[in-house]
């Protein structure tokens, strides 16, 4: 959808409907109350009648209003006013969004509430309004062979100020916003394909379109027969069990000077995990092609990072693999060598995204990188902690943490900084290998995140344990959710020093 601001009189603006936001308590600011006035006092009539009442993403339909241009208004509730927050305004547009595509609206209008001042305040609005819209009207009918979509959707989203000097901060934010949301809508395409579509080479060959897009972004994707060259072992020992080719993705993205070190990010590509010798249970198995949505959301981080143009340099890593029982897959007990030299005992089959990224990991420390992040769909231990609000994060550098967090709160897309001391490191000795890849029954999130650790001693490091949040489960509502796209956007945008 196509989305601009304007600085105008509401009751001028020609659309098929203008969106008027309402606090709770029947209380109109001072941007409602004026177009209440050219209008009639239609919006306060519509509360002295009861049908509405302004709670949060609570919606009116009012028809040919006099006063005013547009065909519609649409009142919409924003809930009390001493709760309001600039990003809630996305969560409430988001309904609207959704009901004016099915519609039959072809263009609308959003007038601002008052609430909304300062210049921070602006472009958080914008990108929150911009993300979540997008987020509504997204589908994925790509395996579908009729593709139910309405005959006149929604194309057009304008964003009504009162004051041009709020034009420059909503065209940012919307600008900063589309990015965001054209990243998360790439990596729940790729995450909503089934297994036997996005395959390691698939996933690989999506990559590289994004390289011939983008003239500073060039990837690249190593074949098993390089890995085997660098000693990826513990990588190439997950892939053994499958007919699919591993395949390690590598995407470099230089907006920066030519000297500076860059940020990678590292994400887990398992494109189906049926879990190895250590097989799954049945039930819910198809959702393990969302095991890749780490990957994913490194690739749609790229993309709004060139769309965006950042003034830096940044490195997209992706160990793209399957993980499946077979005559050669791994056995529980099997010891492997990584690319670091450091030899693992299986104990599990079904732990191997920390063996596809830890020899990822180490690829990334060539890049003598500023900061590494890898993100992964790690745990089901994570999602009892957290359930699916929050994601996983654990790290070996505080002021990385407090940056990554920061950017989750901005974002809303936040995260969880769990403990990782020296104690749980004990869970992982072996009597056979230098480490075993699970720590037993207890703190398996932390515990993953200490594997990974062992490969990460040389540089700055986090990692974000994506498993409750990467998708949702069962039902109409089942899919990809793109996250945690805006963190790491965020968290980008934030390093450029991009936002205000």
């Amino acid at each position: 959808m196509e989305y601009r601001s304007r600085a105008t009189a509401a009751e001028r603006l020609a659309t098929d409907c203008l969106i008027v936001t309402v606090f709770a308590k029947k209380k109109l600011d001072d941007t409602t109350a004026a177009l209440d006035g050219v209008a009639g006092g239609a919006v306060a009539a519509a509360l002295r009648s009861g049908d509405f009442s302004g709670e949060s993403e609570e919606m009116l339909m009012l028809y040919e209003t006099a006063g005013v241009k547009a065909k519609r208004l649409l009142l919409l509730g924003l809930g009390p006013r001493k709760e309001f927050a600039p990003g809630a305004l996305g969560g409430a547009l988001a309904k609207a969004v959704k009901r004016l595509d099915e519609s039959g609206s072809r263009e609308a209008a959003l007038l601002l509430p008052a609430a909304l001042e300062e210049e921070r305040q602006l472009y958080e609005a914008a990108k929150a309004c911009v993300i979540r819209a997008e987020e509504a009207l997204y589908r994925f009918d790509r395996c579908k062979s009729e593709k139910q979509r309405p005959s006149r959707p929604l194309r057009r989203l304008t964003f009504v100020a009162a004051e041009r000097k709020a034009t420059p901060p909503l065209e940012r934010g919307i600008a900063h916003g589309k990015a965001v949301a054209d990243g998360m809508s790439l990596a729940r395409d790729l995450a909503n394909l089934p297994g036997n579509v996005c395959t390691p080479t698939y996933l690989a060959e999506e990559a590289k379109k994004l390289g011939r897009r983008f003239d500073k972004l060039k990837v690249s994707a190593l074949t098993e027969k390089q890995m085997e060259r660098l000693g990826m072992g513990a990588l190439l020992s997950v892939s053994r069990g499958s007919r699919q080719p591993a395949r390690l993705i590598v995407a470099e993205y230089r907006g920066g000077r030519a000297n500076a070190r860059p940020v990678v990010l590292v994400g887990k590509g398992l494109t189906f995990d049926a879990g190895g010798i250590s097989l799954k249970p049945s039930a819910n198995m198809d959702e393990m092609k969302y095991d890749m949505c780490g990957g994913a959301s490194v690739l749609g981080t790229l993309l709004a990072c060139a769309e965006l143009e950042l003034p830096i340099n940044l490195v997209g890593i992706v160990p793209a693999s399957e993980n499946l029982p077979d005559g050669d897959a791994n056995k529980p007990g099997d010891i492997v060598t990584s690319m670091a030299g450091l030899t693992i005992e299986i104990l599990n089959t079904d732990a191997e995204g920390r063996l596809i990224l830890c020899d990822a990991l180490t690829y990334a420390g060539r890049y003598k990188p500023a900061a590494v992040i890898d993100i992964a769909t790690l745990t089901g231990a994570c999602v009892v902690a957290l359930g699916h609000h929050l994601s996983g994060l654990l790290g070996n550098d505080d002021d990385l943490i407090d940056e990554i967090l920061a950017a989750g709160e901005a974002a809303g897309d936040r995260a969880w900084h769990l403990p990782m001391g020296k104690e749980y490191q004990k869970q992982l000795e072996s009597p056979f290998a230098d480490l075993a890849n699970i720590g037993g029954k207890w703190a398996g999130t932390i515990t993953a995140a200490c594997f990974l650790s062992r490969f990460t001693e040389k540089y700055q490091w986090a990692h974000l344990d994506i498993a409750g949040t990467a998708w949702k489960s069962g039902g109409k509502e089942k899919g990809a959710t793109g996250r945690p796209v805006p963190l790491l956007t965020e968290f980008l945008i934030r390093r450029c020093k991009l936002a205000p």
